[in-house]
């Protein structure tokens, strides 16, 4: 897990957050093992801007890979920051209830929690079933 820290804190330098100042990153690995990187971009014109997760999920994408084993996630705040509800379902689209989903500070304070106990009930593609 250390390597997904070390990722999600190189890339948290590289945000593009001049409105609030609140950087963050996201590191996810599949389960080949490969590792992507996410930051959040903001936008004047919100909410047109890209959240961390979204980010990292993009990159796995477009690297041909669809299967979340491991997310970590960190911001500049005093506590572990969770995924919005929007980046819950985009990380559930790719993810299971088991994968474990690590929030941290910059300082060090972690929190792990599954993505199943961050989105009980997630909308998934049974839900499209008629």
């Amino acid at each position: 897990m250390s390597d997904l820290r070390e990722a999600a804190v190189k890339v948290r330098e590289n945000a593009h957050a001049p409105y609030s100042e609140f950087k963050v990153g996201a590191a996810i690995r599949t389960v080949s093992g490969a590792v992507f990187s996410g930051c959040n971009v903001e936008n004047i014109a919100y909410p047109q801007g890209t959240c961390a997760e979204a980010g990292a999920i993009a990159a796995m994408v477009a690297a041909g890979e669809r299967e979340i084993a491991e997310v970590y996630v960190v911001a500049g705040s005093e506590l572990p920051v969770t995924p919005c509800g929007g980046c819950r379902q985009k990380l559930a689209e790719f993810g299971g209830g088991a994968v474990t989903v690590v929030m941290a500070t910059t300082g060090g304070e972690e929190q792990q929690m599954t993505l199943g106990d961050l989105l009980p009930g997630a909308f998934g593609a049974a839900h499209m079933k008629g």
